[in-house]
């Protein structure tokens, strides 16, 4: 495959940032979107020019580093992370255009990179238990409901890749924010904290610069993890419930 990329280039955060287009060829469709970034910096590299940035780090699609916008779909046409999309979903000839993550409260650290430690600030603010438990119980000494335990699970599976931002019209993190908020919230070692935690990272989502949530979807529809939309009403409800409590 030959393919046309019109890259995001800046240098840094403040400086001026363009979009710069390039060539590559002989890709294999069973390369992975990265891969074939691999590829580009290479040639880069033995002309002397500066290679792209770009974040990545397991490339197992766990991690939720490799961060992209590519032709204005957060992760590319397939519902998945970046790593995990492979050159067989573009044709032979394509032109792509790859940006990084558009929102306030990830700023652009270099090209493609930005930074997205909002997302630690809000887990700071209130997204852990911090009751004492002393050494690790037994698995089942504390009882759960089984429909409990499994939307904890499932919804743990975020990992936090922005995605959800990204795709937003708004900017909001508010699926990011509703899924470990829902996964503490559904277990019994997160109830003590539960109305106090909402409160705490509500407050510094918004702190951050993070949009409000229009229900419009988005979000979801890109998530890799494919978190389910109704993380952000469990979200909407204890908020609700803490402020009636005056937490």
């Amino acid at each position: 495959m030959n393919l046309t990329l019109n890259i995001w280039r800046q240098a840094h955060k403040d400086a001026a940032g363009a979009m710069h287009q390039y060539h590559v060829q002989d890709i294999s469709e069973d390369m992975s979107f990265l891969e074939m970034l691999d590829l580009l910096n290479e040639d880069l590299n033995e002309k002397g020019e500066d290679p792209v940035a770009f974040d990545h780090d397991c490339r197992e699609g766990i991690c939720g580093s490799c961060d992209l916008m590519i032709d204005g779909q957060a992760h590319g046409p397939e519902v998945t992370t970046t790593c995990q999309l492979h050159m067989r979903s573009f044709r032979d000839g394509q032109e792509i255009t790859i940006e990084p993550w558009r929102a306030n409260a990830f700023p652009v650290v270099k090209d493609l990179v930005v930074d997205r430690s909002a997302f630690d600030r809000i887990i700071q603010a209130g997204g852990y238990i911090s009751a004492n438990t002393g050494s690790a119980p037994e698995a089942n000494s504390v009882p759960a409901p089984r429909d409990k335990a499994m939307r904890a699970f499932n919804v743990a599976t975020c990992i936090g890749c922005g995605a959800c931002v990204a795709a937003c019209p708004n900017g909001s993190a508010s699926l990011f924010l509703g899924a470990k908020i829902t996964h503490l919230g559904e277990l019994p070692q997160g109830q003590p904290e539960r109305y106090t935690r909402v409160v705490d990272m509500v407050a510094q989502h918004d702190h951050e610069g993070f949009g409000g949530c229009t229900n419009i979807g988005e979000c979801t529809s890109a998530c890799p993890k494919e978190i389910p939309l109704d993380v952000i009403s469990q979200l909407n409800a204890d908020l609700r419930t803490a402020l009636r409590q005056g937490k």
